[in-house]
């Protein structure tokens, strides 16, 4: 078999599949073990697919430009976003970092919510400015202008003082095997830490992102005590994270 031809067939069993294995792999199509990790390796290269121990899984297509990603289905967005809010009580804490559904999520804050927002976004921080009973912690740092957050040693030593209710994640690639996932080193420090200093974590995630990985794994899937994502999503997917113990809210 051509090695053009093979590698159409991994793209095939990976969209199909969702994920391949190595061995299971070289059976499939008759070839060495060491042939496929090679052409893994390779093809992950190229950008068509995101290699992992074992094999690889859908490599994320998600924008990482800010002003890519809020053009990303903005009207998917909203409704997660709203299908999220029952999850804030008066007199929270949260933590929020610059993810665009975040943004959704604060637009849809009631007028007479009443937390504290603590956040590396200054859009956020603008976006709560007429909500009277939010008061916003806004987190200072080295403004990263394609993603619109701060980040930095700073922001990571002041996360490490706080002890927040909930933490709304933004989430660029998850998978529940492989865990959550991005391609800037220095955001996926922020990330990290922002799980730790929040007693509970959700993330609202379009189907898109579900089953996917990118280069810089901060945690594991299970950190999530919730799911919000898309209603339409194969119930199989969303089973695999439930049995790691995470709650799926789909925005029905």
């Amino acid at each position: 078999m051509l090695k053009q031809e093979r590698r159409k067939q991994i793209m095939n069993l990976l969209e199909k599949e969702g994920r391949i294995v190595a061995t299971t792999l070289s059976q499939t199509l008759n070839v060495s073990e060491d042939t496929i990790r090679r052409d893994l390796r390779e093809m992950d290269a190229l950008g068509l697919l995101q290699r992992v121990h074992g094999g690889a899984l859908p490599r994320s297509t998600s924008a990482v430009d800010y002003k890519e990603r809020k053009r990303e289905l903005m009207d998917v967005k909203h409704s997660l976003a709203v299908a999220a809010l029952p999850l804030i009580k008066d007199g929270q804490v949260l933590l929020m970092d610059g993810s665009t559904t975040n943004i959704q999520l604060v637009k849809a804050f009631p007028k007479n919510l009443k937390v504290t927002v603590i956040t590396n976004s200054p859009l956020i921080t603008v976006a709560l400015a007429e909500h009277d009973f939010v008061e916003v912690v806004s987190l200072g740092g080295t403004f990263r202008k394609e993603s619109m957050v701060t980040v930095g040693q700073s922001v990571v030593d002041t996360l490490k003082q706080i002890r927040a209710d909930l933490c709304f994640l933004g989430v660029y690639a998850i998978d529940p095997k492989i865990g959550m996932s991005i391609p800037l080193l220095e955001e996926m420090h922020i990330k990290s830490q922002m799980i730790k200093s929040a007693s509970e974590v959700a993330a609202i995630v379009t189907a898109k992102k579900l089953n996917t990985s990118s280069t810089y794994t901060f945690s594991s899937a299970n950190s999530l005590d919730w799911l919000i994502t898309e209603e339409h999503v194969n119930e199989t997917v969303l089973n695999a994270y439930r049995e790691i113990g995470i709650e799926v809210i789909t925005n029905k």
